[in-house]
């Protein structure tokens, strides 16, 4: 049998955690191969929920753990928990939850069941078919959850991922173990992101299961999201692939405009020729920079022969916007004319060869590990 361990971070959550405990418990019946237990990090609250949580205690020998913390944070309280959990408990799989039954207790049994299939993380998404954010929110508040999760979904380049801030989320130990170092200094959404992100850059298996995210009626919530957004910015710029991609891109295309601007502009060259030149500069300096920066946590190694191998690859892959530039250009150069050349190779960099190369580069080059 294996052992799941809930973790509910509190703060001043008396009016919920009794009922929840009793309802997480509860979930043991629907699962005869898992042993669940639940782990509450109260932060300092001033109200009656540590002393709740004590008094099950009693009543539930051995399932409840009971950590009393500072007031530092959501991912910090996660963090601490995550530690007790791998040194005093060992359990196969942990699972994040709300403590004010915006998560569904009786969704458990769900992320048991993806897991037990091979899953090593798994995400409760409200934005695939069957999940939902709650109706009475306003009209604000909808529109800005929405285009949060596009944000991140797009700025990781990652859209077969639906959700990305929830905080209901089944993950194996192995993975939590390895990720301790990368989340230990990221709070709220953030924190949810970075673990994330985490998982899919070591190439955990990551599911999704329907989540119908429910409004808190008591308390008050713990996420402030203007707090966060610059954070959400900062943590995509930092670690997205796809963003260091677009600057190494537009360094790139500042070589290549800048070539194309001498060759074809200044000295009147033909159009085919110089678009090669420029082209293939650019290529040259955007291997060095992606492999070293861009993908950096999968770069090319095994010596100068793989090195040399893998710089044919891309050669051979950049081939393709290599074409594509220098006929796109030729031909809309000869339909309307050699005067806005510039904005032509803008569109087609921009619109073709950007995702045309990211896609590919990924599946060729700098493959998952």
């Amino acid at each position: 049998m294996k052992k799941a361990i809930i973790i509910l971070p509190t703060f001043n959550e008396a009016g919920t955690i009794e009922k929840l405990i009793v309802n997480i418990l509860a979930q043991n019946k629907k699962v005869p191969n898992w042993d669940i237990d639940v782990l509450i990090n109260d932060s300092s609250s001033t109200d009656d929920t540590a002393k709740i949580v004590k008094t099950l205690q009693k009543k539930y020998s051995n399932k409840i753990y009971l950590l009393e913390t500072k007031k530092e944070g959501l991912g910090k309280a996660y963090h601490q928990a995550f530690v007790y959990a791998i040194e005093n408990i060992q359990p196969f799989v942990i699972i994040q939850m709300d403590a004010d039954f915006s998560h569904n207790p009786n969704d458990i049994p769900l992320f048991l069941d993806k897991i037990a299939k091979g899953a090593d993380i798994v995400i409760g998404a409200r934005y695939i078919k069957g999940g939902s954010i709650p109706s009475n929110w306003r009209v604000h508040r909808k529109i800005l959850s929405i285009l949060a999760n596009l944000t991140i979904r797009l700025g990781f380049m990652k859209l077969n991922i639906h959700e990305w801030t929830n905080g209901y989320r089944a993950i194996k130990i192995w993975l939590i173990k390895d990720a301790l170092e990368h989340i230990k200094n990221y709070s709220g959404y953030v924190f949810q992101i970075a673990m994330l992100d985490y998982a899919i850059k070591k190439g955990a298996k990551i599911a999704e299961i329907p989540n119908n995210f429910i409004d808190r009626k008591y308390g008050k919530s713990k996420i402030f999201v203007s707090q966060y957004i610059f954070q959400i910015f900062l943590y995509l710029f930092t670690y997205s692939s796809f963003i260091k991609f677009v600057i190494v891109g537009l360094i790139g295309f500042g070589i290549d405009f800048g070539i194309s601007y001498l060759g074809i502009q200044k000295l009147h060259q033909a159009v085919w020729l110089i678009t090669l030149l420029s082209t293939e500069t650019a290529i040259i300096s955007n291997f060095f920079l992606n492999n070293f920066w861009s993908f950096s946590h999968k770069k090319i190694e095994g010596g100068v022969g793989n090195y040399l191998v893998s710089f044919l690859k891309f050669n051979f892959v950049s081939s393709g916007s290599i074409a594509i530039q220098t006929v796109g250009l030729q031909i809309l150069v000869g339909i309307f004319g050699r005067k806005l050349w510039y904005l032509y190779k803008i569109l087609i960099i921009a619109f073709v060869i950007i995702p045309y190369s990211y896609i590919l580069y990924n599946k060729f080059i700098w493959k998952q590990k």
